[in-house]
């Protein structure tokens, strides 16, 4: 496991900057352009592209040493992500549903975490 350590926090990073270039997509999304041009071709859908394609390359070598059956469980995590940056940056609303949700998901990755 010790071996594998570095490979599970560089995954868990490359979910994580997946989730901030969602956040990016979403924030290009939001305005309006002049052009069909300029809605693809501004600032933050590029760097949100090119951070889905570091993140794939970043999955890849994280591949070579995690097992392929832990890859999703720690794909799961983009959820949480996602759900933080929604209610802090987008004032998206929190319900029991979405908590009882979020629950379940870190109560999985914790079981098959800790059942290895």
């Amino acid at each position: 496991m010790n071996r594998m350590l570095p490979y599970v926090l560089l995954f868990l990073g490359s979910v994580f900057l997946a989730a901030v270039s969602q956040v990016l997509l979403k924030k290009a999304a939001m305005k309006k352009y002049d052009s069909f041009l300029q809605e693809y071709l501004n600032p933050l859908v590029i760097l949100a592209y090119g951070l889905f394609f570091g993140t794939t390359l970043i999955g890849v070598v994280a591949y070579k040493v995690i097992p392929i059956s832990l890859g999703p469980v720690l794909e799961a995590t983009s959820y949480l992500y996602v759900t933080i940056f929604g209610v802090t940056i987008f004032h998206e609303k929190m319900n029991a549903k979405k908590a009882a949700a979020l629950a379940m998901i870190v109560a999985g990755i914790l079981i098959f975490a800790l059942a290895g």
